[in-house]
């Protein structure tokens, strides 16, 4: 099949990349070229604009930053996508907006799929992301050998907006564990230890997660750079503790992670990388949390 990709971030280039590298013919588009020209040069078709992209294959791929951005960009497909072909979005989005864009897609004749996923950029252009698809079973399964290519688990989790639901309380997790990171790091700092042997310590302990493994390796670095912003971790906080809301269930860590997080853009810009919550305890405390020999990025 031919795969039309919009929007090449740091998510968006990985996946499409994935696409190419398993054979699928793939054309792309995303408002800044530059992000297309490793794809371009990979073997993917440029596009001049998205209307372009829908016109000339089979299903699209959106992974765009926020759910006005995929509505726009959702109204300007439509009118030019084939007969039977599926929309697939792969941006992090509400329930309810899942839900209402679906709605105006099936109003032209258009599936949707959900399509958020988890794990981190660095799997994502290995292949090895957790694919979180929500929709009808006989389209989740049309594209099944797509979310093989871009990811290496995928869980089916039920009917539209049921995906939007796990990938919120997947990146809240997430973010209490970066919390927790950050003041255990910096509890063996001040303790005294060698912060190498305390993080391999941890790794190899019941206390040990995939965030220590990998975000709490660039906050020993210095980098922070785990290509992902403190805007987009408050608006999955934002999601969750809506959603904590609605569903009456208290969610005080969540609430406590994200009044840090809030605290963490008013110091740095909401630009800034996620892991830089633990910035805000080394500023705090006059102690920074480096470490030789761990990378800048995560390969």
């Amino acid at each position: 099949m031919h795969y039309g990709y919009i929007g090449l971030g740091n998510l968006g280039a990985a996946c499409a990349g994935c696409l190419l590298k398993a054979g699928f013919e793939v054309t792309v588009f995303d408002l800044n070229k530059t992000l297309a020209e490793p794809l371009i040069a990979a073997g993917a078709k440029w596009a001049e604009s998205a209307e372009d992209v829908a016109a000339s294959v089979d299903h699209v791929i959106t992974c765009l930053p926020s759910p006005a951005v995929s509505e726009k960009v959702l109204r300007q497909i439509l009118p030019v996508m084939k007969k039977g072909a599926s929309w697939i979005e792969m941006s992090t989005l509400g329930r309810d907006d899942v839900l209402a864009l679906a709605k105006v897609a099936e109003a032209a004749g258009v599936r949707m799929l959900e399509l958020p996923v988890t794990g981190g950029v660095h799997l994502a252009y290995r292949g090895e992301i957790t694919m979180l698809p929500g929709g009808d079973k006989d389209l989740v399964d049309l594209h099944w050998k797509a979310f093989e290519a871009m990811g290496n688990r995928i869980f089916h989790m039920g009917p539209l907006g049921s995906s939007s639901i796990i990938k919120v309380i997947t990146n809240m997790l997430a973010f209490i564990h970066l919390k927790a990171c950050g003041e255990a790091l910096m509890l063996a700092k001040r303790g005294g230890l060698d912060l190498g042997q305390a993080w391999h310590a941890i790794a190899a302990s019941s206390g040990n997660s995939f965030v220590h493994e990998t975000e709490g390796a660039l906050i020993l670095n210095g980098s922070y750079d785990i290509a992902f912003s403190l805007d987009l971790a408050l608006k999955d906080l934002g999601f969750a503790l809506g959603f904590g809301k609605e569903f009456g269930v208290p969610l005080e860590l969540a609430s406590m992670t994200n009044q840090t997080y809030v605290a963490a853009k008013a110091a740095y810009g909401g630009d800034a990388q996620s892991p830089m919550i633990a910035k805000l305890l080394e500023d705090l405390l006059g102690t920074d949390l480096r470490a030789p020999g761990f990378p800048a990025r995560l390969e």
